[in-house]
This record gives structure tokens, C-alpha cells and sequence, in this order.
């Protein structure tokens, strides 16, 4: 028995005593119970539900999909199990809803296709209808699916769509700007069997992608391309958020590319991690990022995003949210970025872990810088890029002589304060943050000489360069 359950049994039996009336019947909670225990019960209480749900994603599962009739389910507490005689439930009817009221069905109507997209029967019986809709999505036929993807497939690789609604194909979507190239890779898309990677290779090993962003008469291309949608150039692309971070961390020689598994949690800004969030009707756990580097450091794909959680790096360089499908990414270009880039724990970190491997791996202060910009540019530097990088190097490292970094300690525990939703009182309580006893940190300024940390400036110049950020 907890201590509050000792209390709750404890305090009934002296309000029973008190009130012989009343007996059997429940007191209200409040009347032996504090706020704060009534407040850390709750929270107890719905944090055990919520880890009982975590440590479901550890557990072996299979997905199938169910054919039968809607069971009667009046409340989801765990992942939903397949009923074991499927005709029991209810059997939806589809009706029209004049005006949208759902409340008013008129006549029925059977499940069918979208007859402007081509020919294709439904069974009216629960079996079957998602592999006759499969079927009829892949027909070859039917082209729709295949324009669709391979739209996506050509945004992906050049940035910027045939068709400028990605995920809207209907009367109010705007018009491809070369429909006949969709069409023709669309066909390709099914004639390849559906191989997004053969899709990809063919729009790569193209003219269109290989041309370069300068042409010799720009100003022939701006009279008779003024919107840039020929593809007689071209245009230059700003990664990604998501690109952006790998990149910085292939160039460091920290991404870890493994594939498959479980989400990581790479660090973040320590006020967003720690901040209090709400879940369940209860205090979400505080971010705490995966303990291991080789975990941390995985490409952001494998990143676990929370919808009450964003990363500010990748939220300043226009990353979605995870709310809301995205048929297209802003680019905008604002000072908040340069300030991440310039001053991020993150991008000072991968920028550190970036001068400790080219200090490492060359001899010379020259061989470093040319390291680093091949790392960075995939190039060697020019003779003035190498000097001007040479002589930031040298004034950066006379600066950080002067500096002396003390390694901050993990905090362990955080103090929240709630209201207690039954008497309205405040109260504060202590979250443990278990993952920071195995936490194993990167290479902090504290544990590196005056010379990484000066070279680390160049490094951060170069990830902040439009070479690194865009692809030309």
C-alpha cells in the first residue's frame, strides 16, 4: 500500500467515525487527502497508464487488416485487438448528406470509384473492398496514382513540382507545367514496376536535373522564362531541416546511418526540452535525449517528433509540423537562422566534433583547413580561402586562450509546479529525469585546446556558408 493510499484509508475510516450518518457512502477526497497528494496521485496514476502505452512500441506486433463488421467499443484504453468473430457489430451504411448534415441521409449508395479516373467494381460485401481498391489504384489503367506519385517523386529530387499541388490533383489545383513529361513519367513509373528507385534514377541521370543554375545567356532565359518553370536552369536548393542536420553531422563524422528501429531523441535547446507540457490529463515527461552519441546522432528521420515538442533548429529552417500533412516546404529566409547556425548548442557542437577530426587526421594547420573543406564543400579551398581561414584560425585561437569553459552537470530532477484540479491549489513536485545518470555527452569546449576551439570558429563559418546550406 503507497502512502497515499494509507492516507486515503486511514482518513475515510476517521470521516466515517465522524459522520456514522453517512456510512458507506464514498467522501468526497479532498476532505483527508492535501492537494499535493491529491495532485502527485493523479499525476502517479496516469503516468504508470501512459508508460504501460510506451512500452507497448518493445513489444513484437503485426499489422493485418480487418474485413469485418465495426465492433462496439465505447472507449480506447490500449491498442485495439482483432475481434474475434468478425460479424459481430455494425455494418455502416454510405448515404448522401445533402447539405453535409449527417443527421438527414438520403438515398444509399454502394462503394464505388471515381468514375472521371476509370472503370472499377467495388463488392458490396465487407471482404474484399480494400483489395479491390488497391487493385483498381494500381491498374495500369488507371494513371491517376502513378501522376500522383511520380509528381512527388520529381518535387523530392529538383524541389520543385511538375504540378504545383502535390496533394490536390482535382479542378482546383494549379495546372502541371509540363503535362506531358508527367504523363510520360508516370508511365515509365508503371512500366518500371512501381520502383520509386528507378523513377529517382531516371529523373537524375536527366538533362533537366544535370543542367547547370548559370546559363550562358541569362538574360535570353529571363525573357522567355520570367517564372522559372522551364527547367532551362537549374535552381538552387536550400536543404532541408532535416538535411541540414545530417549534413552537419556527416561532415563532424558523427551520423550514424544505420537503418530501421526504434525513434531516438537528439538533444535540443535545454528550455524547450525541460519545458512543462500536458498529456493525458497529466505532465508529459520532460525531453530527455537518448544517452548514447551513436543514438543521438542518427539521421533525423529516426527522430521521435512529439506534437507538443519541436526542435528550434529545425523549426526556424521551415520544418512542418507533424500535425498537418505538408504537400510542399516554406523556404523562407530569415535572421533567426543565421543566429541558430551561428550560435546553436547543436551547430557548435557538430562544429567542435568537426575540428577535432580534421586536427586529428592532418599534420598541418593547412592540411586541417583543407580537411574541413572537403568535409564541408567536397572541395580543396582556393589559396585566398585557405589564408583567410589560416588567419580566422589563428585570431580565434588567441581569443580562446583567455576563455575557460567549465563542463555543466546533467540536471537529474526538475521542479514543477500544478494545480490540483479538485480544490484549485497549487503545488510543486520534483520530476526525475532517469536518462541522466547513463548520459554520455559530446565533446564539450571544457575537454578541447585553444586550437580545436579556434579552428571550431572556421568550422562554423563554413556551415553557415550558402555552399553548405544550398545545393547549386
Amino acid at each position: 500500500m503507497t502512502r497515499i493510499q494509507a492516507a486515503e484509508t486511514a482518513g475515510r475510516a476517521r470521516w466515517e467515525k465522524a459522520n456514522p450518518d453517512m456510512k458507506g457512502q464514498k467522501p468526497p477526497r479532498h476532505e483527508f487527502l492535501s492537494p499535493a497528494d491529491l495532485g502527485m496521485e493523479r499525476i502517479a496514476r496516469k503516468g504508470l497508464e501512459r508508460l504501460k502505452w510506451e512500452y507497448d512500441r518493445y513489444e513484437p506486433f503485426a499489422l493485418s487488416v480487418y474485413s469485418g463488421r465495426t465492433p462496439d467499443v465505447k472507449a480506447i484504453y490500449a491498442p485495439f485487438r482483432l475481434p474475434k468473430n468478425p460479424d459481430d457489430g455494425e455494418l455502416e451504411l454510405s448515404h448522401i448528406l445533402p447539405g453535409g448534415d449527417p443527421f438527414s441521409p438520403k438515398e444509399r449508395v454502394t462503394p464505388g470509384v471515381l468514375s472521371a479516373a476509370g472503370e472499377g467494381a467495388m463488392p458490396e460485401s465487407t471482404g474484399g473492398r480494400r483489395k479491390a481498391l488497391a487493385e483498381w489504384m494500381t491498374a495500369p489503367k488507371n494513371p491517376l496514382t502513378a501522376r500522383v506519385m511520380a509528381n512527388r517523386v520529381w518535387q523530392w529530387t529538383t524541389g520543385t513540382p511538375l504540378a504545383g499541388n502535390p496533394n490536390n490533383f482535382g479542378a482546383t489545383g494549379k495546372k502541371p507545367t509540363h503535362p506531358e513529361l508527367l504523363d510520360w513519367l508516370a508511365a515509365e513509373f508503371i512500366e518500371r514496376k512501381w520502383s520509386v528507385k528507378e523513377l529517382q534514377r531516371l529523373i537524375l541521370t536527366s538533362d533537366a536535373y544535370r543542367r547547370s543554375s548559370r546559363h550562358p545567356d541569362p538574360k535570353a532565359v529571363a525573357a522567355k522564362d520570367p517564372t522559372g518553370t522551364s527547367f532551362a536552369v537549374s535552381r538552387p536548393r536550400r536543404l532541408s531541416a532535416e538535411e541540414l542536420r545530417d549534413a552537419m553531422l556527416a561532415a563532424s563524422g558523427e551520423l550514424n546511418r544505420s537503418v530501421g528501429g526504434i525513434p531516438v531523441r537528439p538533444e535540443i535547446n535545454a528550455d524547450v526540452g525541460l519545458q512543462p507540457r500536458q498529456v493525458m490529463g497529466t505532465f508529459a515527461p520532460a525531453w530527455e535525449p537518448s544517452p548514447l552519441p551513436e543514438q543521438r546522432h542518427r539521421r533525423t528521420l529516426y527522430a521521435l517528433k512529439p506534437r507538443s515538442v519541436r526542435d528550434p533548429l529545425l523549426e526556424v529552417f521551415n520544418a512542418p509540423t507533424p500535425d498537418l500533412s505538408c504537400e510542399a516546404r516554406e523556404v523562407s529566409t530569415v535572421a533567426p537562422q543565421a543566429f541558430a547556425l551561428f550560435n546553436d548548442a547543436a551547430t557548435r557542437a557538430r562544429a567542435l566534433a568537426l575540428a577535432a577530426r580534421v586536427t586529428r587526421d592532418a599534420k598541418t594547420p593547412e592540411e586541417s583547413v583543407s580537411l574541413a573543406f572537403r568535409h564541408t564543400f567536397g572541395r580543396t579551398p582556393t589559396k585566398a580561402e585557405s589564408d583567410a581561414c589560416l588567419k580566422h584560425w589563428r585570431a580565434m585561437t588567441e581569443r580562446h586562450k583567455a576563455f575557460k569553459f567549465e563542463k555543466p552537470a546533467r540536471p537529474s530532477e526538475v521542479l514543477r509546479e500544478a494545480v490540483e484540479e479538485n480544490t484549485g491549489e497549487k503545488f510543486t513536485f520534483k520530476e526525475v529525469l532517469p536518462a541522466a545518470k547513463d548520459f554520455v555527452p559530446d565533446l564539450h569546449p571544457a575537454a578541447a585546446t585553444a586550437e580545436v576551439l579556434g579552428l571550431m570558429e572556421v568550422c562554423i563559418v563554413l556551415f553557415n556558408a550558402n555552399e553548405f546550406i544550398y545545393l547549386d
